[in-house]
């Protein structure tokens, strides 16, 4: 990659990944896995749209015979919020105590779950650990208890990584958690439970996938950056040979199965196959990082006014949050393609094989990008979604605080050069 090479660089990069429980079924047993850390009783974390499927109160009533007692939050918001997180909170401290938790849905119960068992285990208020500049950035000074992920959707990869996100109301903005310690403890990962996510939902969370792997994939190699001391190393830490093992096998899998799924949402297969490629894209960036498009993507869907995405509850306006990252991708990856122009090209010939590069090779992963786009009913572009020129600035404010995520770019980003991607976005085709 050509990032300029600092004086000190690193040599060091880091690893980490829950306990995975991958397979058909995997969800029956989850009373067990919790008994093997002594659990006597367990919150389980959902929302409304995953309560209505019985999936919780069916995991919350096989931990009985386990001699656990589990009670069942279904108030998680999708898309969570400070204050949505804050009730969750203020709900589990005031039911409690809890020795492990469970969480059973998507992305928001999975992060939900996290800032629960974060300020459950330890001191403050949720915004002392939000990433800086919007909050404090605290670290978490105690253990968390023991966390088990179940997503019902194929898309965040919540359940591998150290990431929890959610829109500050006040101001306007996405942001996030991010620590270690907020890697569930296991991943059950039963491909069962995602056969009723609407095609909707599975095109946007499939290019959430997809932009986690191209992101951590194309993410500045971790040589790149300035060495750290040990306390100051974090989760994100740059391309490196086991976050592209993760990434590659992830963007093969998507190349199959990602737009059967869409379009047949009964075939076990391409069930499975997104399943597991959410769960290794996860692996991926969870510990390589994200860049632009996701930058991009917390300003759009904090900033939203009216948008109401097909398949998706009929509640208040909303950018899903694997939608709102790919609006910008294609120009987000055409504006970084001069940084590590094979790295580029290799993604795209792993998204679609036997597809023939361009003439000007920058143009292929774009390219490959719309067309997908196209074919899974994913908006034509961020005005698509009720944004116009005129907003630009405030969507650049918020894209530039995201420095955790910027930082990862493997080409800086100045103000400009965002105002250039969200203005070249408003119409992809």
């Amino acid at each position: 990659m050509s990032t300029t090479m600092p004086a000190n660089p690193e040599a060091i990069f880091t690893y980490g990944a829950p306990q995975l429980k991958f397979g058909p079924g995997a969800s029956d047993e989850i009373g067990f896995d919790l008994s093997q850390y002594g659990v006597r009783r367990a919150l389980v974390v959902t929302d409304p749209g995953v309560a209505a499927t019985g999936i919780p109160e069916r995991v919350a009533g096989q931990m009985a015979q386990f001699g656990i007692e589990a009670h069942v939050f279904s108030g998680v918001h999708v898309e969570p919020t400070d204050e949505s997180m804050a009730a969750a909170i203020a709900y589990a401290r005031d039911s409690g105590p809890w020795d492990a938790f469970v969480a059973v849905g998507g992305g928001s119960s999975i992060d939900t779950a996290k800032a629960i068992n974060l300020l459950l285990t330890n001191p403050g208020e949720l915004m002392d650990y939000v990433n800086v500049p919007v909050g404090k950035g605290t670290a978490p000074v105690n253990p968390l208890r023991p966390l088990i992920a179940v997503p019902t959707t194929t898309g965040t990869g919540a359940e591998s990584t150290t990431i929890c996100v959610l829109d500050v109301l006040s101001l306007h903005v996405k942001t996030g958690i991010s620590h270690a310690r907020l890697r569930p403890t296991l991943a059950v990962v039963d491909p069962l439970l995602t056969l009723t996510q609407p095609a909707g939902v599975t095109a946007s969370a499939g290019m959430d996938i997809l932009c986690h792997a191209l992101e951590s994939y194309t993410a500045r190699w971790y040589t790149s950056n300035e060495r750290k001391r040990p306390e100051q190393r974090v989760p994100y830490c740059g391309s490196n040979p086991i976050s592209d093992m993760w990434s590659e096998k992830a963007m093969r899998l998507l190349a199959t199965s990602f737009r059967t799924a869409v379009r047949h949402g009964d075939d076990a297969q391409a069930r499975a196959d997104m399943a597991i490629a959410a769960t290794f894209a996860g692996m991926g960036f969870g510990n390589a990082g994200v860049h632009i498009p996701h930058a991009n993507a917390y300003p759009i869907a904090g900033r939203v006014r009216d948008f109401h995405p097909k398949d998706y509850p009929a509640q208040e306006p909303m950018v899903p949050h694997g939608m709102s990252v790919a609006l910008t991708a294609p120009e987000a990856f055409r504006f970084t393609f001069e940084a590590s122009p094979q790295r580029h090209i290799q993604a795209a010939q792993m998204l679609a094989p036997g597809v023939d590069q361009p003439a000007d090779a920058a143009e292929f992963l774009p390219s490959v990008l719309i067309d997908l786009m196209k074919d899974i009913e994913i908006p034509n572009g961020v005005a698509a979604v009720g944004f116009t020129a005129s907003d630009i600035p405030s969507l650049v404010e918020g894209t530039m605080k995201q420095q955790r995520l910027l930082a990862t770019s493997p080409k800086a980003v100045t103000e400009d050069d965002a105002a250039g991607i969200f203005a070249r976005s408003m119409e992809l085709w």
